[in-house]
């Protein structure tokens, strides 16, 4: 006979990374993060900040705080705020269940108050002008005026999968307008030293574009060795 699971577990006690390791990506854009890590980490693109960005701030860095709620559900939701500390960013799984939110007006309210720094789902949220209100950035895949239940069972402080990706609790998360990329907590320090070589490599190009350049040295270079071939029509 399978006993059934309590109907909510908390943990607190995971590893965070550190306020250094933090502040390392306070003003980094999440595609220099992504460059970092050889191309990856960002969540599906179907989780993007509420209403694409236009009437709130769209920038978060912060340890994630994983809910791991179930469809149409909000009990672990629910439960990060219970354990919140400030600068988290609640990562709840819904499973990506669609037509019903996973968090409102009121509870963006509590998280920003509590001194979340952002929320993230792979649902939908509702409440849109109260959420811009309450100032909180948030990132999911719509907007569904529906409600959810919070009925359990539900894990909190543990991982989920979210967005095609495994993001752990103590993980790094970087969103902006762009999207939401996590940098697993045992590379963060090895993301950190990239971010130096990529930022000086964008900062290079920028100038050189803004001067005029328009080449594509990759091509000319298999052009001149044979990889590529321009046919004569």
């Amino acid at each position: 006979m399978i006993e059934e699971p309590p109907i909510l577990t908390l943990r607190r006690d995971f590893p965070r990374p550190t306020r250094d390791q933090i502040d390392a990506f306070r003003d980094v854009p999440t595609g220099f993060v992504c460059d970092a890590m050889g191309g990856q980490g960002a969540l599906d693109a179907r989780i993007g900040p509420i209403g694409n960005g236009r009437d709130i701030d769209c920038r978060a860095v912060g340890p994630a705080l994983v809910a791991d709620n179930g469809p149409a559900e909000i009990l672990g939701t629910m439960g990060a705020l219970h354990i919140l500390e400030p600068g988290d960013v609640i990562v709840a799984a819904v499973h990506g269940h669609r037509n019903c939110s996973a968090a409102g007006d009121q509870f963006c309210g509590m998280m920003k108050n509590k001194g979340a720094a952002g929320f993230v789902t792979d649902g939908e949220m509702r409440d849109y002008d109260g959420i811009v209100a309450a100032g909180l950035p948030a990132w999911c895949t719509g907007l569904s005026p529906n409600s959810p239940y919070s009925n359990g069972p539900a894990r909190v402080g543990f991982d989920a999968v979210i967005g095609g990706r495994r993001v752990v609790s103590g993980d790094l998360v970087v969103a902006d307008r762009n999207g939401v990329v996590v940098v697993p907590l045992a590379d963060i320090d090895k993301v950190i030293a990239q971010l130096a070589r990529v930022r000086n490599a964008e900062e290079e190009l920028e100038t050189k574009v803004r001067d005029g350049f328009c080449r594509m040295d990759a091509i000319e270079e298999m052009i001149a060795d044979g990889r590529a071939v321009i046919e004569q029509s």
